[in-house]
């Protein structure tokens, strides 16, 4: 076994040398001629490869999913972010002659101030079209909430309508579904 060299281990704390440059010849005129700039850009150009692989193999957020359950029978819409209940709230839908389809709709469009063609102009603020020409909306009917009142659409007082309107805007449409039971 042979003895540790002192001179050569400072050698190597000082950083004239290395161990694998005192094994081969030639090593430390090689790092000489290798400019410290390209070096440089070498662990930069390493380091940027090596961030957009990690970024492109993690996946994305995922956005937060937005459904609004309207039940026909007790005349409530309770709103779920990732399935957790966010909000609770009466509506009216369909009064009698009149329906409210049922199922599992996605919104379409979405105005924030909208005015009814069919029924003389009627305020429908914060719509969000589901079903052809049904929408969820804000009314100014709010002592009718929690009963059957409107000509099928679904009635929200006008804060809740505003705030269900800004919940779908901020997640996305294809976030949100919209379920209607009986």
């Amino acid at each position: 076994m042979s003895q540790p060299n002192l001179e050569e281990d400072m050698r190597q704390l000082a950083g004239k040398t290395s161990p694998t440059s005192a094994r081969r010849p030639g090593a430390e005129a090689l790092r000489a001629a290798v400019p410290a700039v390209f070096r440089a850009r070498s662990l930069l150009l390493f380091l940027m490869l090596f961030l957009a692989t990690s970024l492109a193999l993690t996946p994305p957020v995922a956005a937060a999913d937005i459904t609004a359950r309207i039940d026909l029978s007790d005349q409530r819409m309770r709103v779920y972010r990732n399935g957790v209940e966010i909000h609770d709230w009466p509506v009216s839908t369909a009064r009698r002659g009149y329906r409210t389809p049922v199922g599992n709709f996605r919104p379409g469009r979405m105005y924030r101030r909208y005015f009814s063609s069919r029924y003389h102009g009627s305020p429908m603020p914060h719509a969000i079209f589901f079903h052809g020409g049904y929408a969820i909306h804000g009314t100014t009917e709010i002592r009718n909430l929690g009963r059957p009142a409107s000509h099928g659409c679904v009635r929200l007082h006008p804060d809740n309508a505003r705030r269900l309107f800004e919940l779908i805007l901020e997640t996305g449409k294809q976030n949100a579904r919209i379920v209607i039971t009986r």
